[in-house]
């Protein structure tokens, strides 16, 4: 296992990873937004965040929301890391920022 690979179950009891669920495809969660200029607004936020270009994530921008995938793919690793946990923690804040919540 990836030094920083954790298991879903550690990954959903962590600090600050309520609005996300580790589904087969990675840490997953939904923005819910009040327009396509609002998703676009969150989306350059997640831009913005320092390292993110490191460890990109999957984005599906909507009118009414952005869905976040976060997963580690590695030759010894498939899955969540702290790495993703910590990015899910900043997307999070950011989302809270700007007035959103996961639904």
């Amino acid at each position: 296992m990836t030094a920083d690979g954790i298991s879903p179950r550690e990954f959903h009891e962590a600090d600050g990873a309520d609005d996300w669920r580790i589904l087969a495809e990675g840490a997953c969660a939904f923005f819910r937004t009040g327009s396509l200029i609002e998703s676009a607004r969150f989306l350059e936020a997640i831009a913005a965040l320092e390292g993110v270009e490191d460890h990109r994530p999957d984005v599906d921008v909507r009118r009414d929301g952005v869905t976040v995938r976060l997963i580690t793919i590695a030759e010894d690793w498939f899955g969540p890391t702290r790495r993703d946990l910590d990015l899910a923690r900043r997307i999070s804040a950011v989302a809270r920022d700007l007035g959103l919540s996961a639904d």
